[in-house]
């Protein structure tokens, strides 16, 4: 063995030991951050509480998907540029924070927006804090991803990020039912979705705080040689070499784009039942409730089974959940069509971003992060907004089943065109 390759071995021990050492403290920081961070954003990106405050400022099925098209935009053009500048450090943690807080910003201005703006200054200005909140959104998946990759054991990623979604989701059930009752249906402060908004600020801030103070990161034995983005980005067609992984992205635009339906779902809620503020936080409590109840399941599966398996399960309880929406004739069935929603969109997002880990070399993880988020986020920002216009021409029948379309294709190339990464030779 020559002197380089024993030297990176001792290196790579040395990065296990520390892994390892420090994995119960890294755990419980982990935790702590989705179970505060978590459930501020869950309350926010839950298709419940933004989709009709954007109703409730426009009147429009159109500009709702323009408001949401507009977050999915910020998210599609930044994960690439997070990934070049993080890829050759050493350490992602200080790039975390500062995107962390970025991010964090922008929720403080939607609700500021909504306490002292009126007309088409509030509107515009919600459009704004929406797009930038995408921007940062689009980065910080990329490097919290990557850093939690550096810190926990592939063999314990679900299991955390279970636990997390469990109690992170199930506080922001209790709060969400308690905002759609109190805050928007008692208007406090004067703008209940605004206080909503503060309220995600406060809790999703505490969350970086504890991640920050506690997490404590290793140097990789290597990192890819700081290159210029565009030298990156003519690095893509080498990463779709993956036959596997090429037909995941594909699968995974496809479930992404079923999702050009999903702001209406509660819009569509409300020409079948009362739409008070207590049912808005109900149907909330449905949708993250399921997420509370089904991660633990989602985790242990992943990890036992791999997270294409999970991956199939959800998008199938997605179907049966807007099937189940399209007959809906009364609150109870449209409460269960939202739980099913809720815990089909809690197994695929812990599935999408964790298979992604483990296709191709440590070296590629933050590029292969980038490319997944940005081809995801692109076609998430162009389904609201084609969602809306269906919406707004059509109805919102056709608009599901389009959705159930689309979702049935996503399925067809699971099953048939990718195969589990771990049991790759």
């Amino acid at each position: 063995m020559t002197d380089s390759a024993a030297d990176l071995e001792r290196r790579e021990a040395e990065y296990e030991r520390f892994v390892e050492k420090n994995l119960r403290r890294n755990y419980i920081a982990h935790f702590a951050h989705g179970m505060l961070g978590m459930t501020g954003f869950r309350i926010l990106m839950a298709p419940t509480f933004l989709p009709a405050y954007l109703y409730a400022l426009t009147g429009s099925n159109f500009l709702v998907g323009v408001g949401q098209s507009l977050m999915q935009a910020g998210a599609a053009v930044s994960p690439v540029m997070s990934a070049s500048n993080i890829e050759h450090r050493t350490r992602v943690m200080p790039a975390a924070l500062w995107i962390g807080i970025a991010m964090r910003v922008q929720i403080l201005g939607l609700a500021l927006a909504g306490y002292f703006l009126t007309g088409s200054p509030l509107l515009l200005a919600t459009f704004l804090f929406l797009f930038l909140l995408g921007f940062f959104q689009g980065q910080q998946r990329v490097v919290f991803q990557m850093l939690l990759s550096k810190v926990i054991p592939i063999a314990k990623r679900g299991r955390l990020q279970a636990y997390r979604n469990v109690a992170g989701a199930g506080i922001a059930a209790l709060l969400s039912y308690f905002a759609g009752a109190w805050f928007i249906e008692q208007d406090v402060l004067g703008n209940g979705y605004a206080t909503t908004f503060l309220l995600s600020f406060v809790l999703t801030s505490f969350g970086l705080v504890v991640l920050y103070r506690f997490v404590r990161e290793p140097e990789p034995p290597t990192v890819r040689p700081q290159m210029s983005m565009r030298e990156r980005l003519r690095d893509f067609p080498e990463l779709l070499s993956d036959r596997d992984y090429r037909w995941f992205l594909i699968a995974q635009l496809f479930a992404v784009a079923a999702r050009v339906s999903l702001p209406f779902y509660i819009l569509y809620a409300a020409d079948v039942m009362d739409m008070s503020g207590a049912a808005i936080g109900l149907l909330t409590v449905a949708f993250l409730g399921a997420d509370t109840i089904s991660n633990i399941l989602w985790g242990h599966l992943g990890d036992r089974f791999g997270y294409r398996l999970t991956m199939i399960l959800a998008l199938l309880i997605w179907l049966v959940a807007l099937g189940l929406l399209l007959v809906a004739n009364g609150p109870i069935p449209i409460f269960m069509a939202f739980f099913g929603i809720g815990a089909s969109m809690s197994g695929y997002m812990m599935s999408a971003t964790t298979i992604v880990l483990e296709f191709g070399s440590r070296e590629d993880l933050p590029m292969r992060l980038a490319l997944s988020t940005s081809a995801e986020t692109t076609m998430a920002a162009i389904g609201p907004l084609l969602g809306g216009v269906i919406a707004s021409a059509f109805g919102y029948v056709p608009l599901f089943w389009l959705s159930i379309g689309l979702l049935a294709v996503a399925l067809a190339v699971l099953l048939f065109a990718v195969r589990e990464p771990r049991n790759r030779r």
